[in-house]
């Protein structure tokens, strides 16, 4: 087909999507719902072998994802149509922008952002928190992605956006189109991906720096792990398109493409205000990270004609939201050492009030967050609570960076060394037989949802291994031998002791998932634990043999975990820790639950605050005792939202209500799923 007549054939089929709302927006949502069904049934087929659906109703649903795909031009993320195939380079190249990335003008006046407006319309939209960047689309297909950088010259990540979970493969539009997008990370899989690393100086401090690590991976196949989503918020160019001077068409015509377009309304110098602070109720529900609100211009050519400053574009202007700061002295700055080695910088300032308390201490999480700050002791610093409970330092006014790093462990006396870990340097004890690291592991081992062993606290711990009586995990186990320098020891009666060695004798029957939990391995929790012992029928010498890719297989667990968990079944000196330790005990049955399991099969999401339960991981227990499962997110296949505020206008009540997922108070939830309770 000649060049002119391919063209003009992209053209028709773009303003025909424009036209018909109604049948592409019906077609997107099927697509949408084929590409979850047949991504589950292949999951189910070849990672956990069992058949949700036969193969006849599978290539049914096949042949109908790829005519609507043939059909609209558009092919999503996930699509089991496409195979995404992961890439690893040895640098980022860096490209430069076609024109200048500018930030945003800021306010913190409502008011300020009416008499911005002034006589027009606008969209008031979120300022999502992570990464900005530029995507081209070329012939349908995404040709190149480059993050903002310094705003003039950016990094190609695009093998790591191919990765993106709802980034189009292929869109309907042909011509070249350019749009900016906010790479994220949602706060659920920002706490999943904490969850996995075992000590909080290795943890990622906020969304946004995970988010910004994850897409700058120079291997993709890390990033697809992140679950990084892209928002876009800004269509720059679309060959021969015309919009009628709309930001808002554009936004239309960009979902119409499969693209996943931030969440905005329409505004005047009116009712600005009032869409702001129904905005700011929001936020506590809210799962995207945010940073404020944006207000653009939907009028494309007046926004034009404002042209820009140096610094910033006249179109547009960002609202900030104003948390409650406080300046204070920073006093000095605690080191502690962590069970793997981790030493954990802690900044102690002059008591502050902020949100209702005293706060005088924020974690500084690592030596990378140390430099970023410039921190000395005797600067003056900005101190706030993340969302509203967290302390942590939002500036350093003073920027001496006169901090010296301790060249020693403050436990050992052991030399100390700068690692990378999670893209952040932090600082590590060298000396693999340092006390702390011992002594915590030994106090992790002995945790209620470990061994459970009552009275075998850390300061009894630190007292039993100083004496000698303790040097591996399996030594606890002797120590019905050693009772007569355990009562030798300060603060043992003939009472205590007993009642430590009958604790002891206890934990020694136990299911082998808290003994792997027990061991402490790198980033295994309790859940991982059970999911791994299951998937090997809890035989210790088959797990201890697992296949790394076998391990990857099992579903919650992936291959980050997968291999924390193969490196450490073989390592020799962990290997024969675990030998002796296994011989001293028995390992039972799976814990049966003996509540009736009236909830098999139903999916819940909770959210807000609750009334008859302490917490929300009370009511997920109880939940999960009858069989129910809860996730953090509605699907379609959610049962139903449990929400006393059913009528706010947060994230989770927007999707229940798209999906026609039901919302139902916490009081409902019990009355209708266990009737049996007295509410």
């Amino acid at each position: 087909m000649p060049a002119k007549a391919g063209k003009q054939n992209t053209l028709d089929r773009s303003e025909r999507f424009m036209h018909t709302d109604h049948t592409a927006k019906t077609d997107m949502e099927r697509m949408r719902e084929l590409v979850r069904i047949l991504s589950e049934a292949s999951r189910a087929y070849y990672a956990e072998d069992r058949e949700i659906m036969p193969n006849v109703e599978y290539d049914r649903l096949y042949d109908e994802l790829q005519a609507l795909e043939e059909a609209s031009g558009v092919v999503l993320a996930g699509s089991p149509t496409v195979k995404v195939g992961y890439e690893a380079v040895d640098a980022l190249p860096k490209e430069r922008h076609a024109s200048p990335m500018l930030s945003l003008q800021k306010t913190k006046s409502r008011e300020e952002l009416a008499a911005w407006l002034g006589e027009h319309e606008g969209l008031l939209s979120w300022k999502e928190d992570g990464l900005t960047v530029v995507l081209t689309y070329q012939g349908g297909m995404l040709a190149k992605c480059v993050t903002r950088g310094n705003g003039e010259v950016g990094e190609v990540v695009t093998p790591n956006a191919r990765t993106f979970k709802n980034l189009p493969h292929k869109i309907a539009f042909e011509g070249e189109l350019v749009v900016r997008g906010e790479a994220v990370i949602s706060y659920p899989d920002f706490e999943s991906v904490n969850a996995l690393l075992p000590e909080e100086g290795a943890k990622y401090k906020n969304p946004r720096n995970l988010c910004s690590g994850s897409v700058r991976q120079l291997n993709s196949s890390i990033t697809a792990q992140r679950n990084v989503r892209v928002i876009v918020f800004s269509l720059v160019s679309a060959e021969g398109m015309d919009f009628d001077n709309s930001m808002e068409k554009q936004f239309a015509f960009l979902r119409e493409q499969g693209f996943e377009t931030v969440e905005y309304e329409r505004v005047d110098a009116a009712n600005v205000a009032e869409a702001v602070g129904r905005f700011e109720q929001r936020i506590a529900d809210n799962d995207i990270p945010s940073d404020g609100l944006v207000l653009s211009y939907d009028d494309l050519a007046y926004a034009a004609s404002l042209g820009r400053t140096a610094k910033f574009p006249r179109g547009a202007i960002a609202f900030k939201w104003a948390d409650e700061m406080a300046e204070t002295q920073l006093l000095k700055v605690e080191w502690n050492t962590s069970r793997t080695g981790l030493i954990n910088p802690v900044a102690v300032f002059a008591p502050v009030e902020l949100e209702g308390t005293t706060v005088s201490c924020a974690s500084v999480h690592n030596v990378s967050i140390i430099k970023e700050l410039a921190l000395g002791i005797g600067d003056t610093i900005k101190v706030y609570k993340a969302n509203m409970i967290i302390p942590q330092i939002a500036e350093n006014l003073t920027r001496s960076g006169s901090l010296e790093l301790p060249g020693i462990c403050p436990v050992c006396g052991g030399r100390t060394v700068l690692k990378k870990e999670a893209d952040s340097e932090v600082l590590c004890c060298s000396n693999a037989a340092c006390p702390a690291r011992h002594l915590k592991r030994f106090v992790h081992f002995a945790e209620r949802d470990a061994m459970n062993i009552e009275g075998l606290s850390e300061a009894t711990l630190e007292k039993l291994i100083a004496e000698g009586l303790i040097h591996d995990l399996a030594d606890i186990y002797h120590l019905k031998a050693q009772k007569e320098k355990i009562l030798a020891l300060e603060g043992f009666q003939e009472k205590s002791a007993k009642n430590l060695l009958l604790s002891i004798e206890k934990s020694r029957s136990l299911p082998l998932a808290r003994m792997l939990y027990a061991l402490g391995i790198p980033g295994i929790g309790l859940a991982g634990a059970k999911l791994i012992a299951k998937h090997f029928d809890y035989d210790l010498e088959r797990l201890k043999g697992a296949a790394q890719e076998e391990l990857g297989e099992i579903e919650g667990v992936g291959p980050v975990l997968a291999e924390s968990f193969y490196g450490f079944m073989h390592d020799e000196a962990h290997l024969a820790e675990l030998e002796a330790l296994a011989a001293e005990l028995q390992f039972t049955a799976p814990e049966e639950t003996t509540q009736e399991q009236t909830l098999t099969g139903k999916v819940f999401v909770i959210t807000g605050s609750l009334e008859h339960f302490t917490n929300r991981n009370e009511l997920k227990a109880l939940i999960e005792a009858r069989g129910g499962k809860v996730t953090g997110k509605v699907t379609k296949k959610t049962e139903c939202l449990i929400n006393n505020d059913a009528l706010s206008g947060s994230t989770k009540n927007k999707e229940a209500k798209e999906l026609g997922v039901r919302i139902i108070t916490e009081g409902d939830f019990l009355r209708e799923y266990l009737p049996e309770t007295d509410v």
